[in-house]
């Protein structure tokens, strides 16, 4: 992996930025069902959607923000793993923290440890003084995620017709 993709490390994980190589990953990610679920269907069907989504969505908030997703790989299984980092939208006042796992990543503490690390990127390196988190109603874990890693509800609010918890955590 070339130096300047990659953002940190933990002990199980290397944390670099997405690039077109990755569209074959993003695309299998985004049709997880949980991803469907909790995050939406963008539609990405097909590795050219993929590719045109990253460009779009992805590389353009590391141009335009200096910040984005993250890539997540497993240093000892030697996989992909999911993504996590920060997304700046145009509804909320500051960069908001993400993530997604593959399904066979899910339960593995990879979510906890990825936003540790990531939460910690924000306040040393990017110098965020906060970050928000939005959750469906209905997703537990991301909701008890958020809990444990100090996040706090401010409120509830309805974006697309769907009611989403506001959390946020003061670095």
């Amino acid at each position: 992996m070339t130096e300047e993709r990659l953002i940190l490390e933990t002990e199980r994980l290397e944390i670099r930025r997405l690039d077109i190589s990755d569209a074959a990953f993003m695309l299998r990610l985004m049709n997880e069902p949980s991803y469907i679920e909790y995050i939406g269907d963008r539609g990405i069907d097909n590795l050219e959607a993929a590719i045109t989504y990253l460009e779009k969505s992805m590389l353009s908030s590391y141009r335009e923000h200096g910040f984005g997703l993250y890539f997540l790989w497993s240093k000892k299984e030697q996989r992909a793993l999911g993504i996590c980092g920060f997304v700046k939208r145009a509804y909320l006042s500051d960069p908001d923290l993400g993530f997604a796992l593959l399904k066979d990543a899910e339960g593995q503490g990879y979510a906890s440890e990825s936003c540790q690390a990531v939460l910690a990127y924000a306040k040393t390196t990017l110098g965020f003084p906060k970050v928000l988190a939005i959750s469906s109603l209905h997703n537990e874990r991301s909701m008890n995620l958020c809990k444990n890693l100090g996040f706090v509800l401010e409120d509830s609010f309805d974006l697309r017709g769907e009611r989403l918890n506001r959390y946020v955590l003061t670095l």
